[in-house]
Formats: C-alpha cells, structure tokens, sequence
C-alpha cells in the first residue's frame, strides 16, 4: 500500500518533537489519533519505524531511511500545493516564446533569470527561428510570445516596441571588397553572399542583394565565422560583430547603397488570448516598462 503523507507528518512530528504528546499538540491532535497513525504507517510499510523500548523513542534503521524519503514527499506535496495557488492565482503553467535569431539572446536571457529569480512557478520554453519561422512557430505551436525583427500583423495580434538593432555590412579584412572605397550592386554580385536561412523556407531576407551567388547558414554564429574565414560578405547586427570590427578582423563594406541599416524589433503576443501572469511579467521586463494595453 502506499503511504499515506498525513501519517508520514505525524512520524515526521513525532521525531522531530521527541515524543507523541509532543507531536500531538503541535499537530493539534489527541496523542492516540498520533499514535494510530504512525502504528498504521508501520503495518502499511510491513517494518517497524520507532524503537520504543527506551524512554523516549527513537527511529529504527528502516525508519531513519524511510523517514528520510518521506521528508522528501512532503516537501515535493508542499511545493505542489503552492503552485497549484499559484496557477490559480493567475501563473500560467506553460509559456512559449518564439526569438528571432538575429536579436540578442543575452537579453531574453537575462529577463528569464528575473523570472527564476523571483521564482515565477510557469514552465518556459525558448525557441529560436529566423526570418518568416518565427511567426510560422508562433502560429504553429500556439505560442504565447514573439519577439521578431517584422511581422505580418492582425487585429488580434499586439506588437510593443523593443530597443532598436543596427546591422552593418561586413567583411573580412582578406575578402576582395575590404579593399575598396567605393563597392556598387555589381560589385557585390561578383561575390558570394552570406546569408541566414528563413527556417519557414517561405522566402529571403528583403535586405538581401539578389546576386546569384549566395551561401545559406543555419545562424549568426555560423555566418561571423564563414566571414571571419573570408568565404563571403553579408549583413551581420552590430552587437554580434562590434568587437571583431575595433579588432579589424571584420570590415565594414563601403557599399553605395548604404552599408548600414537600422530595425526596431517587437514583442507580439494575442488579444485574443491574453498573456497571463509570467507572460506579462517577461514582456515588462523585456520592454522596460508595464504594458500599455494597447499596440503600438
């Protein structure tokens, strides 16, 4: 049979109070009601737990480890009673956040931390997609969240702006273009374009140049590399790059067209389901103030 936690509490009193009429008045019972209980725990588990032969009790081998295993019972049945009050307090049990791959993780990351820090119950999930993946995710997994560089919006979808991102367009010191003062379309057509696959395979970055020649990567990761190693050129954020463009180990291409463009990324979520108590509270700490209630 399994135990019964009542009775594992009532062992648990009686050891840590020294005695059953100890126990019974902390547990606010009569002392045959503590005793019943811990006699039927024994009977239950087929071993003695206490040794009663001396002047006060004591565990037996079999009870100390069992008792042991109980505490963690009751401290995991403790833990679940408070989560439940606190779902149903308004802290949803799940949410999942879709992040374009292009903005920097490091901030998702760190308001995360706030919400373990201020031990939110919910069960987050963090998923990275690029380009048109990230709101073919966010419809297909029923997502709570999107932080996306652009979007096609709805009525029943509510954006909120995030810090602006720059991009540049970069090089390496070795790659035929660092060399030039002036680089036009034509130019650039001649050579191998970086760029970061859209995982929805629904189409291309609209930043891209259209040349012919063009290498798709699974991430910013992989593409900072295969520049850094001089394979092609392509657009890469600024804080990704920002060190290796001081060092010179990347070069910023001095395209006519402008070799720097600027986005506002933005927090999506639904009106038609609205965010619950963990999902506002990373939104807010990720926007950098309370939601409006309204998009923007």
């Amino acid at each position: 049979m399994r135990p019964d936690l009542d009775a594992v509490n009532a062992l648990d009193a009686v050891v840590r109070h020294g005695g059953f009429a100890r126990a019974a008045a902390t547990l606010n019972r009569v002392q045959s009601a503590v005793s019943y209980q811990v006699e039927k725990l024994e009977a239950q588990l087929g071993v003695p737990l206490l040794d009663r032969s001396h002047y006060r009790v004591r565990l037996t081998p079999a009870g100390e480890a069992l008792l042991a295993e109980g505490r963690r019972l009751l401290g995991h049945a403790d833990r679940m009673a408070s989560m439940a009050g606190q779902f149903a307090s308004g802290w949803e049990p799940r949410l999942t956040v879709i992040l374009d791959g292009i903005l920097p993780l490091e901030t998702t990351l760190r308001a995360l931390k706030t919400l373990a820090d201020e031990k939110v119950p919910t069960r987050i999930q963090l998923k990275v997609e690029y380009l048109g993946g990230v709101q073919f995710r966010f419809e297909k997994d029923n997502a709570d969240i999107m932080v996306v560089k652009d979007y096609a919006g709805r009525p029943d979808l509510e954006a909120h702006r995030l810090e602006e991102v720059q991009c540049i367009l970069c090089v390496s010191p070795q790659h035929p273009l660092a060399g030039r003062s002036r680089v036009t379309l034509s130019e650039l057509h001649e050579h191998i374009e970086l760029s970061v696959q859209d995982s929805s395979d629904r189409g291309d970055d609209e930043h891209m140049f259209g040349g012919e020649r063009v290498f798709y990567l699974d991430g910013f990761v992989a593409k900072k590399q295969a520049l850094r190693m001089g394979l092609g050129f392509g657009w890469m954020p600024r804080y990704l790059v920002n060190r290796e463009l001081h060092a010179g180990t990347l070069r910023e291409v001095r395209y006519a067209g402008g070799s720097r463009y600027h986005f506002t990324p933005l927090l999506v979520h639904r009106t038609t389901a609205p965010l619950g108590r963990t999902g506002r509270r990373l939104a807010e700490v990720l926007v950098g103030r309370p939601l409006a209630g309204h998009a923007e």
